[in-house]
């Protein structure tokens, strides 16, 4: 599973890093940077808690 980001829709909320500090990362501004690509095994509800807490849809899931 990787967990993607489209930087372009982040308005830099920073909703999304509360459920997966592991997987994402705020810059100065506030806006995400993925740590992580690949979703680590045992990390896949945090990677949904983190796509789905985006209010624009930045982030999302695949495979």
């Amino acid at each position: 599973m990787k967990l993607l980001l489209d930087s372009t829709r982040c308005q830099g909320y920073g909703l999304c890093q509360e459920p997966a500090p592991d997987l994402v990362e705020l810059d100065e501004w506030g806006y995400a940077r993925l740590i992580a690509l690949v979703v680590p095994p045992g990390a896949e509800d945090e990677a949904r808690a983190c796509a789905e807490s985006c209010p624009n849809s930045a982030l999302r899931l695949e495979g």
